[in-house]
């Protein structure tokens, strides 16, 4: 039976038969007299009227019992998400409370990434880059071919790609000890290329999930992967392509143990020695024989001017050939100053100038080794100079322009490597970026590119790059 409708038995339903039975017991004491109305008669009809009167009101309150009854559990059904529902405020609330049963009391979970669309129109004058290689997606300087034969001098190729958008996670708490834990894991889609597994240019164009950045810090201490302390990714320009001035910028994501304290940071890193075997030319062996990590210090100041920075970089270099019985090792190291100065609030310079022996994997996306086997095994280094220098202007909210050069030079023993191995690499470049909405970006770069073997053979890349880019 429905809340408010009373049952035949109910005690609402005896009280509104009793007007009726007492109108049906007047009309039949009183027969021929309809029409005659007596004293008694209009005593009668005002009790009736009266006991309706009644009975309308114990249904209105039995109805108004019941709302109250459903109001009440409606509250107590609601009542624990509004528990921990943010209070409205003039900004942002602190969440409360874990979203996960297993983190700590009072985690700060955030989210965030891009999608971005990559197209570009690629003409080499010295052969083509492979399809589908990485040479093709952004720009990679020791892709550019030299000593092709000119076969497609005047050959084209577009591109088109979304597998460079990125997302991350972030964790982070303050215990009431006073210390601090962050959490941050950070992937793109640029993993596994188009395989049989992970689809192709034909039909599907899927790509794997690519681990970028996994790591934690407590208070001071940072262990998991990251960008290299010898790295300072604050000073990279502004750029259209996946990285841009990229032979003279030191580019490296690796597994470290890091401690910074104001200024100062210290780190151990990932050891791994590229090699060039004995008359190898442009041949990249890598290895993993060494003992001792990579050492990197690192040295910050900022201001309202900008930020400017000095690392310096200590390897131990390791070759070991066991059947042959043959053990070589050497040692590499670096010194890299960079920064960016603010010329007003609307334009800026960014640079970077990297210089050593044996850390040739750590600039240019290994554009050359760290050192080359002689001809009874033993390591020697490669000694490179590498920088870029960049202007960025903004016009106005939402347009802005990067004009940025890039170049590495290279000392190699070619009675060890041979000629056939790269001397330097250089590129220019210049952009526009137009932002419509906030945090979406259409952009488009033009790019010029050069690639130098010992033989004094030259390669050049010209390159349009364009994107849209959607930030969250």
């Amino acid at each position: 039976m429905s809340a408010g409708i009373a049952s035949p038995t109910s005690p609402a339903a005896t009280i509104r038969r009793r007007p009726l039975a007492a109108a049906l017991l007047v009309a039949l004491a009183l027969p021929g007299m309809a029409f005659a109305q007596t004293a008694k008669e209009k005593e009668l009809e005002a009790r009736v009227a009266q006991l309706e009167a009644m009975v309308q009101q114990l249904v209105s309150q039995q109805q108004q019992q019941q709302t109250a009854i459903s109001e009440v559990k409606t509250a107590q059904a609601v009542a624990p998400a509004a528990a921990t529902a943010p209070v409205a405020a003039g900004k942002p609330t602190i969440q409360s409370a874990p979203i996960m049963a297993t983190a700590n009391p009072g985690t700060r979970f955030s989210y965030g990434g891009f999608i971005k669309l990559d197209a570009s129109v690629t003409q080499t004058n010295d052969g083509d880059i492979a399809d589908g290689t990485v040479g093709r997606l952004f720009y990679v300087p020791k892709a550019i071919p030299v000593g092709g034969g000119r076969t497609n001098e005047d050959g084209a190729d577009t591109d088109m790609g979304a597998n460079f958008s990125r997302f991350w996670f972030g964790a982070d708490t303050d215990l009431d000890s006073g210390d601090k834990l962050k959490a941050y894991l950070e992937f793109d889609l640029y993993g596994g290329g188009s395989t049989a597994f992970t689809g192709n240019e034909v039909s599907t164009n899927t790509y794997a999930l690519t681990l970028r950045q996994a790591y934690v810090q407590w208070n001071n201490w940072l262990a998991g992967q990251t960008w290299s302390n010898f790295q300072d990714t604050a000073a990279l320009p502004d750029t259209v392509d996946f990285l841009g001035p990229t032979e003279g910028t030191v580019f490296v994501r690796q597994a470290q143990i890091r401690y910074t304290n104001g200024p100062w940071s210290f780190s151990m890193e990932n050891p791994e020695t590229v090699y060039t075997p004995y008359l190898g030319n442009m041949a990249q062996v890598a290895g993993d024989d060494g003992v001792m990590p990579d050492f990197t210090a690192r040295y910050t100041t900022k201001g309202d001017w900008g930020h400017f920075g000095v690392a310096g970089l200590v390897r131990q270099l390791k070759y070991q050939n066991g059947p042959a019985n043959l053990d070589s090792d050497n040692t590499g190291y670096g010194l890299s100053v960079s920064g960016k100065f603010n010329l007003g609030k609307n334009d800026d310079i960014r640079y970077m100038l990297t210089g050593g022996s044996g850390i040739g994997r750590y600039v240019g996306l290994a554009l050359n080794n760290d050192a080359v086997l002689d001809s009874t095994g033993d390591l020697e280094n490669i000694d490179l100079i590498s920088g870029f220098v960049g202007w960025r202007h903004v016009f106005s909210p939402k347009l802005r322009t990067n004009l940025f050069y890039s170049r590495a030079q290279y000392d190699n023993d070619t009675a060890l490597t041979g000629l056939g191995i790269t001397r330097a690499a250089q590129s220019a470049h210049v952009n526009l970026i137009y932002t419509p909405l906030p945090k979406l970006d259409l952009g488009a770069e033009l790019i010029w590119g050069q690639r130098e073997l010992e033989t004094g053979d030259r390669g050049d890349l010209n390159r349009l790059q364009t994107h849209v880019k959607y930030s969250f």
